[in-house]
């Protein structure tokens, strides 16, 4: 059996444990393994040829959207090598093979370093720029989706979020349905990722006071419309009840940002942003992570919490105090 053969068989399998969507993460992450050493008898791998792959990677291993040779982040080498050693070490349950070849195979540490000083890295909205945002995009016909966006949902709970799922008179949003994409072009409805996904928030009056005038927005669309409307229920629609998707989501934003002259963030960036400023308001660990649909608050630190320079302040404050 090849490499490349027993990895079909290993996503093959899980399958049976993870969504429709992490498969396809999956597969392409294993792209290029599939590509330079799927052809390897799996019994005939060694160390040496992981360690060359993953070298290979990082020094010029992108296959298109660039220039040719550009290095591939170090970020997604590590994830791609995560998938592999996943993948080997159950070939090794499987009594395939004996050991894994991918245990002890790293990045360079070097290249670690020459990743992080040369790739760009985009930063989270500040407070001053969420605040900006939703002070421009007041009028705007989608200025309820984009403040649901705005307060620490994912795009895809927004996009699946229906009217049933809110109590506009409780003023509470309960997240169990999703619309995400898959390739950017197919739309997958599914409930939320895990059990902590699944919520109910109580809405913030500037949302609230949002969808209710949205909700009413959307009546007097569908008596004009007539006919031609499509009443789907979803909250995120267009003049004409059509569900909007992720895509369209991301790129109204972006739409608005170019309209208001701002750096351009992704909306998942902005839930960082979000999360962020609830951690350094001193809102409990244990809320912040049930807030973002986490099971654990480390996670939503570690992974969402990145404190900027004006949230540092606070701590030059305090050392002023000891310094008298």
């Amino acid at each position: 059996m090849t490499l490349g053969e027993w990895l079909d068989e290993w996503l093959e399998h899980k399958r049976r444990d993870v969504e429709q969507t992490t498969i396809r993460t999956y597969r392409l992450a294993l792209v290029h393994v599939y590509d330079k050493l799927g052809h390897i008898r799996l019994q005939e791998l060694t160390e040496d040829h992981i360690q060359d792959f993953v070298d290979g990677l990082v020094s010029g291993g992108r296959r298109k959207g660039g220039a040719a040779g550009t290095r591939l982040a170090v970020s997604t080498v590590d994830g791609i090598l995560t998938r592999l050693r996943e993948a080997l070490g159950r070939a090794v349950v499987r009594k395939l093979i004996p050991t894994s070849p991918a245990q002890y195979v790293r990045v360079a540490l070097v290249d670690k370093k020459t990743d992080k000083r040369e790739r760009p890295k985009v930063k989270p909205w500040n407070v001053a720029e969420v605040q900006e945002f939703i002070k421009g995009i007041e009028r705007d016909r989608l200025y309820a989706p984009m403040l649901l966006s705005l307060m620490g949902l994912r795009p895809a709970e927004v996009c699946g979020l229906r009217w049933l799922d809110l109590d506009l008179k409780a003023g509470t949003l309960e997240t169990v349905n999703t619309r995400t994409m898959i390739g950017n072009v197919k739309v997958l409805e599914k409930d939320t990722k895990t059990r902590a996904g699944e919520r109910v928030l109580p809405l913030p009056s500037k949302a609230l006071d949002a969808l209710k005038r949205f909700k009413a927005r959307q009546a007097k669309e569908k008596l004009s419309a007539g006919e031609a409307y499509t009443d789907t229920g979803y909250v995120a629609v267009d003049d004409l009840g059509r569900p909007m998707n992720t895509r369209h989501l991301r790129e109204k934003a972006y739409r608005l940002m170019r309209e208001l002259e701002m750096r351009q963030v992704r909306l998942y960036d902005a839930r960082h942003s979000c999360l962020t400023y609830l951690a350094v308001s001193d809102v409990p660990d244990v809320v912040l992570a049930a807030w973002a649909g986490h099971t654990n608050a480390s996670f939503t630190k570690a992974k969402y919490v990145h404190p900027g320079l004006d949230d540092l302040r606070a701590a030059a404050q305090a050392w002023d105090v000891l310094h008298g």
